[in-house]
C-alpha cells in the first residue's frame, strides 16, 4: 500500500514538526498556539478526533483546516465557510532576477508585515505569524510595500506565503521577485517550495506556473468558529 503524500494533510503533518514547538493538543487534534495562526487538524475524521479539535477553538476564536476534502461537522461549533484551493509544487523553480534591494524582515518590522497583510488579505496573518519562518521584503522611501515569506514546513517542504503588495504597486513584478528569493533559499537548504491558492484566483496562479510551480493537487479549506455564523436581518 502507498504512503500517504506529506502535503496530503499539510496542517497535521505542519504541526508534528515544522510547528511543533507552537502546537497545542495531543493526538487526536492539534492546532496552531493562537496568536501565531487559526491553523488546527486532526488525525482522522473519528468522533473522538473532530470533538478534540473542537475544544482547541478559543472563545470567539476560529480554526482553519486544510485537507483533501471539506471537513465533517465538528461538534459544539459552527462551520463558517468552506473554499477550494489549489496546491502547487515547485520540483524545478524559474525566477526572476530582484531588480531592487530585498530586505530581510524581522521582529522590527512585525508590526508593519501584520499592517499590510490586514490590508491586502493574502491570508491569516496573526500578530506572530512573522516568526513562522523567514520573511523579506522591499522598502520604498521607507514603506513596506511589500513581501513574502515562509509558513509550513515539513517532510522536505516549506510552503511560500504571505505574498502580498500593496494596490498602488502592483504591475510591477515585486511579488515575483520576492517568491523568488524565498524559494531559493528553500530550495539551498535542500527543500521543495509549495504553496496554496484559492482555486478563483486565475491571476495569481498564472504568476505562479511562470515562476515553475505546478498544480499537484485540491484542497478545501473548511473554517470553524464557536460563534454561529451571522445572517442578514
Amino acid at each position: 500500500m502507498t504512503a500517504p503524500h506529506p502535503l496530503d494533510q499539510p496542517i497535521w503533518n505542519t504541526l508534528q514538526s515544522g510547528w511543533s514547538s507552537f502546537a497545542q493538543g495531543d493526538e487526536r487534534a492539534l492546532r496552531l498556539e493562537p496568536d501565531h495562526g487559526p491553523f488546527g487538524a486532526v488525525a482522522d475524521h473519528s468522533e473522538p478526533s473532530l470533538a478534540a479539535l473542537s475544544a482547541l477553538i478559543p472563545d470567539g476564536g476560529e480554526i482553519w483546516a486544510v485537507e483533501a476534502a471539506e471537513m465533517p461537522d465538528i461538534p459544539g461549533a459552527a462551520k463558517l465557510r468552506t473554499a477550494s484551493l489549489v496546491q502547487m509544487v515547485a520540483h524545478a523553480f524559474n525566477p526572476v532576477v530582484a531588480k531592487e534591494p530585498i530586505l530581510d524582515l524581522g521582529e522590527a518590522d512585525a508590526t508593519e508585515m501584520r499592517a499590510l497583510a490586514l490590508l491586502t488579505q493574502p491570508g491569516p496573518f496573526f500578530p506572530k505569524t512573522h516568526r513562522l519562518g523567514n520573511f523579506v521584503g522591499i522598502r520604498r522611501e521607507g514603506r513596506l510595500i511589500a513581501m513574502a515569506g515562509e509558513r509550513m514546513r515539513l517532510g522536505g517542504y516549506c510552503e511560500v506565503s504571505g505574498v502580498c503588495t500593496l494596490p498602488d504597486y502592483r504591475g510591477q513584478g515585486l511579488a515575483a521577485q520576492l517568491m523568488s528569493v524565498v524559494s531559493a533559499r528553500i530550495l539551498a537548504r535542500g527543500e521543495t517550495p509549495f504553496l496554496h491558492s484559492y482555486a478563483a484566483n486565475s491571476g495569481a496562479i498564472a504568476l505562479y506556473e511562470r515562476l515553475g510551480f505546478k498544480i499537484r493537487a485540491t484542497m478545501t479549506v473548511t473554517i470553524f468558529s464557536t460563534e454561529p455564523p451571522k445572517t442578514g436581518a
